[in-house]
């Protein structure tokens, strides 16, 4: 039952609201306890709300995720979990997550009710609109890297935030390909209804547009006067690498080792992004905190 609950909150999704801290370790507070205290606070909120909404989609896609051919072994469509304990579940998650809210600030409670908003909405009929449905997916990350800089007071750098959109957008645009490899052109319609909008070609044309636009605005974020003058250092330059191999990495796993549909999966899977991301966290806090 422990096991049918874990996948039923999708506790490796989880790995998403790690943006949460992107602003603690770049806004050079990762070694403030009170700053960190607050960052694990703002993980634990958004973490419970997305899983809360994860239940909530399950529920209105119950029945494509009956025909697809990894979705159809999630609790609710496989019928290992009533849909009556699914609402519960739900419910119960986000009340937890809102109800932790007043240890916070306004600005943050509004971030997290925008994120709640948007990905329920989106789970309702965004996600069959072409084009926004990606936006949506982005709009999710994006709102977890805001309410990361608002819970704990701090500005975020422009072209931190426009690298965060991109990679977003990046993701999600991974995400949609990945998914029309996985089933026919017949089953598009049946597993998720937008996919009919989307071809190969275009989905490449987006991914090389929203992979481009990662490695600029990071590139440029390294380098920028803002940058260099908080941080005293034009260093932070020598982690571009760390992204761009990244980005190859992923589009690599999506495009020749037909991975990418579950973006946690992916990235707690594979042992050579493992490392690369690890690495670069380890550069950026010894250039950052030397």
């Amino acid at each position: 039952m422990l096991k049918i609950y874990f996948n039923l909150l999708r506790i490796p999704q989880w790995i998403k609201n790690f943006f949460v801290f992107v602003p603690l370790v770049f806004s050079q507070n990762l070694f403030e306890q009170n700053y960190v205290m607050l960052s694990l606070l703002g993980f634990l909120i958004f973490s419970f709300a997305s899983s809360s909404i994860y239940i909530i989609n399950d529920l209105i896609d119950i029945n494509e995720d009956k025909v697809h051919p990894v979705k159809k072994f999630r609790p609710i469509p496989a019928g290992l979990i009533s849909k009556s304990k699914a609402v519960a579940s739900a419910t119960i998650l986000a009340v937890i997550s809102f109800s932790l809210l007043p240890f916070t600030n306004v600005y943050f409670g509004i971030t997290v009710f925008s994120y709640f908003a948007i990905t329920v909405l989106y789970s309702a009929g965004l996600k069959n609109i072409v084009i926004l449905d990606v936006f949506t997916i982005a709009a999710g990350f994006i709102l977890r890297i805001l309410g990361g800089a608002f819970i704990i007071n701090v500005e975020i750098s422009s072209w931190l935030m426009l690298t965060t959109m991109f990679i977003s957008l990046f993701l999600a645009v991974m995400k949609r390909r990945s998914e029309l490899k996985h089933v026919t052109s017949e089953d598009n319609a049946a597993t998720r209804k937008v996919l009919v909008d989307y071809s190969t070609e275009f989905i490449d044309q987006m991914s090389t547009v929203t992979s481009a636009g990662v490695i600029i605005c990071y590139a440029l974020y390294t380098v920028s006067q803002r940058t260099v003058t908080i941080f005293k250092t034009e260093q932070l330059i020598y982690t571009t690498p760390f992204v761009v191999f990244g980005i190859f990495r992923y589009m690599y796993l999506v495009y020749i080792g037909k991975k990418g549909e579950n973006t946690s999966e992916l990235l707690l899977s594979d042992l050579s992004m493992i490392i690369n991301v690890l690495l670069y966290i380890l550069t950026v806090v010894v250039i950052i905190y030397r």
